[in-house]
């Protein structure tokens, strides 16, 4: 049976179009399904209230695609330093990019950038159709293809559909996949803000018992601030005009960075944990939000997805060279076995350090600030950790590795 597609990917976020650049350059003929079609007219002195820290291996993942230099382009903010620290006693931890013999930890960018650059790749490849908006309706599969039903009637066929579309998943509901998780009674509230003293391009954590708050610094010396704290305290800070807050954010941070000065919009977002119970079936595939969700105290669930969709890219270019079925589940499985794991071994560490930092148990703060100090004195065990955190260790992608993704030399 003629098809229409090879693969129908959901979504055109960040991870949706990742994978989309990476196979459409392989040659695949690919539809992406896209809600909202995306808005790239901002100006030029404002700044995205949702900022993400790319890892060194997210980056070369870009490089690979060709996005990187795009995001160059309009503006990405290193950061070389890690100072993390406990409100409710003496425990620190500092990590140097020097320490480890690398030039910086990674990088902050504004998500509206990344997809901006995402995108002009897409609208390069002419082997991808971008279909927005539209959403999905019906899903269909049989033993030959994915049928996706959209919102005004067409029907689309393909051997593979990737599901790409964020933590409330239509596809993934259409699939009937479900999903274990909880929420962790908490908002994050976002904002951009000055300060007297420039950010010295590090990142900055306080933990405090309802929650982190954590400052990452922008090219202009500014910074993007994501305050982990309870619905009902994020609802009162929304709610402050701009001098209350900039004195509520003084009194909970301090003056590492010297004196806030002023802050643009605000929004809040709830926290959950959420991981589906199986990534893949036949003919379909979950990536990224749609398969995982994470407490963003680190900042890796934008990489966890990234990672995601180069191991998916690979693995799919792998199957076309050995002329099997992309759509079938014992190739997709590969892909699940490849990242379930790393993916749940993240979610239960952020969850632990989310739960270990939020106890107000004097027993438990007496412990975590002896290992904060332990941890900041032993240089192994900080390298270790830091590797980890820039996507340097366990079992990566040929894109993660800067290497072609068809393994070519």
């Amino acid at each position: 049976m003629n098809k229409d597609y090879e693969i129908i990917i959901v979504g055109a976020g960040m991870v949706g179009a990742t994978l989309a650049c990476a196979l459409g350059q392989q040659g695949f003929r690919i539809a992406v399904v896209e809600a909202m079609k995306p808005n790239f007219d901002w100006s030029a002195d404002s700044v995205d209230l949702r900022v993400s820290a790319i890892t060194c291996a997210s980056q070369k993942i870009f490089e690979s695609i060709g996005a990187w230099e795009k995001m160059e382009a309009q503006r990405v903010s290193p950061y070389r330093d890690m100072r993390v620290w406990d409100a409710t006693g003496s425990g620190s931890i500092h990590f140097d990019s020097a320490d480890l013999g690398v030039p910086l930890l990674g990088h902050i960018v504004e998500n509206r950038v990344t997809l901006y650059a995402l995108h002009q790749q897409l609208n390069s490849l002419e082997n991808v159709t971008l279909l927005t908006p539209a959403t999905i309706t019906r899903l269909d599969i049989d033993n030959e293809k994915s049928q996706v039903t959209l919102d005004d009637g067409r029907t689309i066929t393909a051997s593979l559909v990737v599901a790409a579309d964020g933590s409330r998943s239509k596809l993934r509901e259409l699939a009937g996949i479900e999903t274990t998780g909880w929420s962790y009674h908490q908002h994050g509230v976002v904002a951009h803000i000055t300060t007297s003293k420039p950010n010295q391009e590090t990142a900055w954590q306080r933990f405090m018992p309802d929650g982190p708050l954590a400052f990452l610094p922008l090219a202009d010396g500014s910074s993007s601030i994501v305050w982990s704290t309870t619905p009902e305290h994020a609802e009162a800070l929304l709610a402050l005009d701009d001098a209350d807050f900039l004195d509520e954010l003084q009194s909970n941070f301090g003056d590492s960075l010297g004196r806030m000065l002023s802050c643009g919009p605000r929004a809040a977002f709830p926290l959950r944990m959420q991981h589906a119970k199986a990534y893949t079936l036949f003919r379909l595939a979950l990536l990224g939000d749609a398969a995982h969700t994470v407490h963003p105290l680190a900042g890796q669930g934008v990489n966890l997805g990234l990672a995601d969709a180069a191991s998916l890219a690979e693995v799919l270019v792998n199957a076309r060279q050995q002329r099997k079925d992309i759509g079938a589940h014992k190739v997709l499985r590969r892909y699940e076995r490849w990242r379930k794991g790393e993916n749940l071994a993240m979610i239960a560490t952020m969850d632990g350090f989310k739960r270990l930092f939020g106890s107000k148990k004097p027993a438990i703060k007496w412990v975590r600030n002896l290992g904060l100090g332990l941890t900041n004195s032993t240089m192994p065990v900080k390298s270790l950790i830091m590797r980890q955190a820039m996507g340097l260790e366990g079992d990566l992608s040929r894109l993660a590795k800067g290497q072609r993704l068809d393994g070519e030399q």
